[in-house]
């Protein structure tokens, strides 16, 4: 039992995540300058990396 609630609390956090990517490169696409691009690159980077290690977290519970 304890691994379905981590399995679902790992599928809640990848799909925030997710939604949170899809903001950000919507707002990505809007941003001017390169300081806004450069801060919105590098989260968009750091989230990409957060959705892998949950997937693999995910995938070693399966």
């Amino acid at each position: 039992m304890t691994d379905a609630r981590v399995l679902i609390e790992i599928d809640a956090r990848i799909s925030s995540i997710r939604e949170t990517i899809q903001r950000l490169s919507q707002q990505a696409s809007s941003a001017s300058g390169a300081a806004s691009e450069t801060r919105l690159a590098d989260r968009l980077a750091d989230l990409e990396q957060q959705l892998i290690t949950l997937q693999n977290e995910r995938d070693a519970l399966s």
